[in-house]
């Protein structure tokens, strides 16, 4: 059996489809499934049992699992109770290490692309305390990521029996696809925009306030949330490999370039409306990210990404423009 921490949310509902869809229906969920409707994105799946994460440590006692997945977490980029967050990303995260490690089971966590702020040292997806500790995260969510990061780094730097037999934490970029619709404002921009370039009206963008950078030029490493989800399979596949990866297409692309993806894929010319950027986040906000991906390969995983074109016309034409939106 599986433990997949976040099971209903966007990428952790994408994983247990997934699993169904190759055969696998011994996963159990833990999440908060609230009253706006998220348990749609397990609507058509089959799990062996759902529990909230206040239940999880008395769930987990005297069980044996596959592994444990955690993908669970405060992932607001503009939350400000920290105690909140740190309950949730930090330790609670300590909480299932320390299970896994004392359970030898394999333990698989989502990190964010959050963790490298502006970008100032790179993306590298170098697997060393070293060059964790020279990232400085610019909100709450990404800190919270970063210590929950520098605690299992530190751990294998010891080569204690604090680890499990495999650990791997997943920096994820800019993930977007099917069944991220509960995420409100942290949904995708494709996501987002849809409604209203569907209805005709033109898409907002944000303008730039950064010199040399056009309006709609701010550029993210966009991924398709199969693709995400192929890398945490894999990885449940080979528990030989451990480590801290990059989970991008390794291609940094514009506001500009998906919006136009998204109109393509509609059948019509991008209409787009350049906005203020609002003045609270205007100072922490990432202008660029690309995903170094060499550990990753490294690692052994080859298979490609698919393209932000092909990626958002999948998107439209068998989620977003149909009336069951969700996988």
């Amino acid at each position: 059996m599986l433990l997949v921490t976040g099971g209903a949310g966007f990428i952790g509902s994408n994983l247990v489809a997934g699993l169904n869809e190759a055969g696998r229906a011994d996963i159990a969920v833990s999440d908060s499934l609230g009253s706006d409707g998220k348990w749609r994105n397990l609507g058509s799946r089959q799990v062996a049992d759902i529990m909230p994460p206040a239940e999880v440590t008395r769930w987990l006692d005297g069980r044996k699992l596959d592994a444990v997945v955690h993908l669970g977490a405060n992932s607001s980029t503009t939350a400000t109770d920290a105690d909140a967050v740190i309950e949730s990303n930090f330790r609670f995260s300590l909480r299932l290490l320390d299970w896994c490690a004392a359970h030898r089971t394999p333990f698989i966590y989502a990190s964010s692309a959050a963790t490298y702020g502006d970008g100032s040292f790179g993306f590298s997806d170098e697997c060393s305390l070293a060059a964790l500790k020279r990232l400085k995260p610019m909100n709450l969510y990404g800190w919270s990521k970063h210590l929950f990061d520098l605690v299992v780094l530190d751990r294998a730097a010891r080569a204690d029996k604090t680890l499990p037999p495999q650990w791997a934490g997943l920096k994820f970029f800019n993930v977007y696809g099917p069944n991220e619709y509960h995420k409100g404002e942290m949904m995708s921009l494709v996501a987002k925009r849809f409604d209203e370039a569907k209805a005709g009206k033109p898409a907002r963008l944000f303008k730039s306030h950064r010199p040399g950078i056009g309006d709609g030029e701010q550029k993210r490493d966009f991924i398709y949330v199969d693709d995400a989800v192929a890398v945490v399979r894999w990885l449940i596949d080979t528990p030989t490999v451990s480590g801290l990866f990059n989970v991008g297409t390794g291609k940094a692309r514009s506001f500009r370039d998906l919006i136009t993806a998204m109109f393509a894929a509609l059948g019509r010319d991008p209409a787009i409306e350049y906005i203020d950027m609002p003045t609270p986040i205007r100072d922490s906000y990432q202008y660029f990210t690309q995903a170094e991906t060499e550990n990753l390969r490294r690692a052994g995983y080859n298979a490609d990404f698919t393209a932000l074109e092909d990626a958002v016309r999948h998107y439209v034409t068998h989620y977003l423009d149909r009336p069951d939106r969700y996988r």
